[in-house]
């Protein structure tokens, strides 16, 4: 009778409801809250330290990076120049490099504004006068891994938390019902979980992961229905848990992990009836999710569109495929692989755009879009040499990217790389500094947001960031 009715079968029984929808990862990471993590500024309870300008985030991530010089940066020099070898020192994989390869697309201005992008974006052109884009950013480094780890968290290597789970910690979830990060991927990006982690705050804050391959919300979360039990079977048997666990809790004080499980138990009971609602696109109208599309990344897009509207707070949506990492690392066929992707995300960021505008949403939702660096002006070495098949390597030193509604200054232009898109040589921009603005947008400033963990106050900017006031309305 003792074993049946004991703490961790009552854990275990209740916890198959709503097991797999990531709560019980979240859980298991919160075991690193180890040692002296204490929250070092008092000011952070209320989440915000000025007027936020955007209550709300989702930043549309283009695995792979896009090659800027053929999207939102053109650079006409490279016709004149074409096929003749870089004369620059800082090209790191010149083993790889071929001359200079201009883009085969047109750019033109468009909106009041002139904005300028490719043809590859028809349709989000009609958005130029909401967007800000930047054409002179850069990071540290042009590989995948540490490249991801750093646009993600600010910080190239593991385990630091993800700009969501900083984002979480500062201002929680405007719906108790729902969790305030959540991460939207249709199979695993390269790196992983590790680009939605909490890593040492506290569990709550980590990102939940949803795998958009379905529609269906029986697919999209498993086990969103308990099996066997009413839902005033499970309230019952979860109180009786909770009396366990607040009796447990008491006999050892300062465990946050402890805390961390009794929030997540009751959070996961309260999304099983939260997210069937939240996650069921089939309440969208036809003509919804037409525009949207059918795709992978439309079908993010329209949830991460749902799930903003009931008060998660950050969404981050990730362009990867169930085959596919990252989509975007065009090392072969540039060309037509831009062309292919591009119509995908044109037509399903547009959709969103229109979708927050008339709906009301998009002067207090931050959009952001860009990859973890950019692609080379040059062509990459290709063993056949065929110009048709041509691809552009990793490029970190200027690249692109764009951010609209949520308080930035629409049909904007700001930076440059140099005539050749190489480097960013005008307003430049870090990494540090796109995730200092983020912060400032939402309300936070980048240097008071810190936690305490293993004897140091860490940050998501660490030791560096200036927010870019020229962003703003």
């Amino acid at each position: 009778m003792h074993d049946t009715f004991s703490r961790r079968n009552l854990f275990r029984r209740s916890g198959a409801g709503f097991g797999s929808v990531g709560l019980m990862s979240a859980l298991a990471s919160s075991q690193i809250l180890a040692g002296d993590a204490t929250v070092s500024d008092s000011s952070v309870g209320d989440g915000l330290h000025h007027r936020a300008r955007a209550k709300r985030v989702i930043f549309l991530f283009m695995n792979g990076a896009p090659s800027h010089v053929d999207t939102f940066d053109p650079k006409p020099l490279l016709a004149k120049h074409a096929g003749q070898s870089p004369n620059d020192h800082s090209i790191d994989k010149k083993n790889r490099a071929g001359g200079y390869m201009p883009s085969p697309f047109k750019f033109s201005a468009h909106g009041e504004s002139g904005v300028v992008m490719s043809e590859l974006f028809p349709k989000l052109a009609d958005h130029a006068d909401d967007l800000c884009v930047v054409r002179s950013m850069h990071t540290d480094v042009p590989n995948h891994e540490p490249g991801l780890l750093l646009m993600q968290s600010g910080h190239q290597q593991p385990t630091r938390p993800s700009m969501g789970s900083w984002l979480s910690y500062g201002l929680g979830s405007a719906n108790a019902n729902l969790p305030s990060f959540v991460a939207l991927s249709p199979g695993l990006p390269v790196v992983g979980p590790q680009l939605w982690s909490n890593a040492f705050l506290p569990g709550q804050h980590q990102g939940i992961e949803i795998d958009t391959n379905h529609s269906d919300v029986e697919k999209l979360i498993h086990n969103i229905r308990h099996p066997h039990l009413s839902r005033s079977d499970q309230r019952e048997q979860l109180d009786l848990l909770q009396q366990f666990n607040r009796i447990h809790r008491q006999q050892r004080p300062g465990e946050a992990a402890l805390e961390t499980h009794i929030r997540s138990m009751e959070l996961a009971f309260e999304m099983q009836r939260e997210a069937s609602e939240a996650f069921d696109l089939q309440r969208e109208s036809q003509r919804t999710r037409q525009a949207y599309g059918d795709s992978e990344f439309g079908r993010s897009c329209l949830l991460g569109r749902r799930l903003l509207e009931r008060g998660v707070r950050v969404v981050q949506v990730f362009y990867v495929k169930k085959n596919s990492k990252q989509p975007w690392d065009t090392h072969r066929n540039n060309n037509s692989g831009h062309e292919t992707l591009c119509a995908d995300a044109d037509r399903v960021t547009a959709a969103l755009l229109s979708d927050l505008k008339r709906r009301g949403m998009l002067d207090d939702t931050l959009v952001i879009w860009g990859g973890e660096f950019g692609r080379t002006p040059y062509a990459q070495v290709d063993k056949d040499k065929d110009p048709k098949k041509a691809g552009r390597d990793h490029h970190h030193t200027g690249f692109s990217m764009w951010l609209a509604g949520g308080g930035v200054r629409g049909g904007y232009t700001h930076g440059a790389t140099d005539d050749f898109g190489m480097h960013a040589v005008e307003k430049r921009v870090h990494v540090h500094d796109l995730h200092a603005t983020v912060l400032h947008l939402m309300g936070i400033d980048h240097t008071r947001l810190t936690y305490r963990y293993s004897g140091r106050d860490f940050r998501l900017t660490d030791v560096h960031g200036r927010v870019v006031d020229d962003w703003f309305a």
